[in-house]
């Protein structure tokens, strides 16, 4: 179910280990670029309706003196990607879900973070980094990512098929000059600086296209160089034993009378018509909000526990805008790889003086600010609209963005739950509860305190009263409400993603994760489907999965 990172991954595992394989999805389409060839800077006088591209149709995408919101985010017609179902509706506390119906799922706009979590960040899994390597490499070979063997391999691990990086912007290569220089002031904090690691092509494969800098990655890359799961859908669908079933909902699993499953339940998009497909394996990649649903729903229908599912977890997103005073005048370099080209590790600080607030590794990327909407920065200065602008253009070629990852642990409370519908022909409810932990605040200071102090060796400045805390739900790395484990107990899964509440159930998605670390989970939920895939075909032999 779905058509996500982790779907596809399973699939083409699957496919290639003589199984046949149908997806259903709501599988809503993509829409194609426009002008595809043609470069940011002059992508405007290109296009047939430039007002409506840049800003929506409705001019939903420009703000208004006043007006808040997030420093950098998805152009109107790529808000598309993040609507829901109507008949799948969310009533969220302390929680900002984002879901998708598109091909591909949330993936299809994620911004190509392709970072390996190590041994420490898979402490409380239920196999090794060892076990895992293999796949990243696996899935690096598939889909291409970007890289290099430097100082956050120390928290990154290296894996297979790790490509070369794409060229670095001049500020990006500067701050890597100036790491280089005070590396060893900077690595005594705990403080590790390299290039990132990316989902991107620099040449071509598949169909796909290389990099060639036009600077649209925000916008959905023309030249399909960043990878998207619906690259790889498309790549499926040549294939005579895969079966793809877009516009569907599935709402449950059908289980008999040994609750064992038997097919899912599924709705219409079209015309809510409901429809069970058989299937004697089913397995889940709807996202951790969609498959707890499922899960919830399933259970509700044929007697079992339906109570809440705990342990919701995402990572805290903070965003950190600098300044780097060396880049002042300098243009920003607008026809050039848009997302993040460093990141930044933060190790705990482990035994100073002082025990550590953080305990965890923490994930920064950073994205230098290039051909972006501007306005929401804009109105954040503490001046008039006009001279805001003045001051943008002079600083623009030196701004950047520290995006500050925190882990995130398993805690009663934090849970996803299913409320019956009050009135008839009404769909249940999917009630998402979350709380932070009461030394949030303590630990954001401490943490933004040692990024800027990073930030001020590396010759950049935080700018001053301007690091936005992004509500949680924003960052949207949701896991851990079906966690995996050697413990047999209920509401769980197994080391091989089976779910232990039924029969014929595997989960392959972010809600099996029993922690989260501060990195981008995307790149091991593929890995983690891929040898789950392999582990499922090899025990059951060369039948047909569903």
């Amino acid at each position: 179910m779905g058509s996500g990172a982790s779907a596809v991954h399973f699939a083409m595992t699957a496919l290639e280990r003589g199984m046949s394989v149908t997806m259903i999805d709501a599988g809503r389409s993509i829409a194609t670029p426009e002008a595809p060839t043609v470069a940011f800077d002059r992508l405007t006088h290109a296009l047939p309706d430039a007002p409506a591209f840049w800003l929506g149709p409705d001019l939903d995408g420009a703000l208004l003196p006043g007006r808040t919101r997030e420093y950098y985010g998805f152009p109107p017609h790529r808000e598309a990607y993040f609507r829901g179902e109507s008949r799948a509706p969310m009533d969220p506390i302390g929680f900002e879900p984002l879901t998708s119906t598109v091909r591909g799922g949330l993936a299809e706009a994620w911004t190509a973070g392709a970072f390996p979590f190590d041994a420490e960040d898979l402490r409380a899994f239920p196999f090794s980094l060892d076990t895992l390597l293999p796949y990243y490499g696996l899935v690096a070979k598939r889909i291409g990512i970007t890289g290099a063997i430097d100082d956050l391999a120390h928290d990154v691990p290296v894996h297979a098929h790790l490509d070369a990086p794409l060229p670095l912007d001049a500020h990006s290569a500067a701050l890597l000059a100036a790491y280089t220089r005070r590396r060893g002031e900077l690595t005594a904090l705990g403080v590790r600086l390299g290039r990132s690691r990316t989902a991107v092509l620099r040449e071509g494969r598949d169909g796909r296209q290389g990099c060639d800098s036009l600077g649209r990655c925000l916008w959905g890359c023309p030249r399909e160089a960043i990878w998207t799961p619906s690259l790889s859908l498309r790549q499926l669908e040549r294939e005579p034993r895969f079966d793809y079933r877009p516009g569907w909902l599935v709402t449950r699993v059908a289980l008999d009378a040994s609750r064992r499953a038997v097919g899912v339940v599924a709705e219409s998009l079209e015309d809510g018509a409901v429809r069970t497909w058989e299937a004697r394996r089913v397995v889940l990649a709807a996202g951790t909000l969609g498959t707890s649903r499922i899960v919830l729903s399933t259970l509700r229908h044929h007697g079992g526990d339906a109570s809440p599912l705990e342990g919701l977890m995402d990572n805290r997103q903070v965003l950190v805008p600098f300044i780097t005073p060396s880049r002042l005048g300098a243009g920003p370099e607008l026809n050039a790889y848009q997302y993040h080209q460093l990141a930044m590790g933060l190790s705990p600080l482990g035994d100073r003086p002082h025990p550590p607030l953080e305990k965890h590794y923490v994930h920064c990327l950073i994205t230098i600010l290039k051909g972006v909407m501007i306005h929401p920065i804009v109105q954040t200065l503490p001046v008039d609209l006009r001279t805001a602008l003045a001051l943008f253009r002079l600083t623009h070629g030196a701004l950047g963005i520290a995006n500050v990852n925190l882990a995130d642990t398993r805690r009663p409370g934090n849970r996803i739950s299913l409320d019956l519908p009050t009135h008839a022909g009404e769909p249940e409810r999917l009630r998402i509860e979350y709380r932070p932990t009461d030394d949030e605040p303590q630990r954001l200071r401490h943490t933004l305190a040692r990024v800027r102090r990073a930030l001020r060796t590396l010759g950049s400045h935080a700018l001053p009263g301007m690091a936005h805390v992004r509500p949680m739900g924003a960052g949207v790395h949701y896991a851990g409400t079906l966690p995996m484990s050697h413990e047999a107990r209920p509401r769980s899964t197994d080391p091989d993603g089976r779910l232990r509440d039924v029969h014929g159930v595997w989960v392959i998605d972010g809600s099996t994760l029993p922690f989260l670390p501060s990195k981008n989970l995307t790149f091991t939920l593929m890995a983690n489907a891929a040898r789950i895939a392999e582990r499922l075909c090899a025990a059951i032999g060369p039948e047909s999965a569903a």
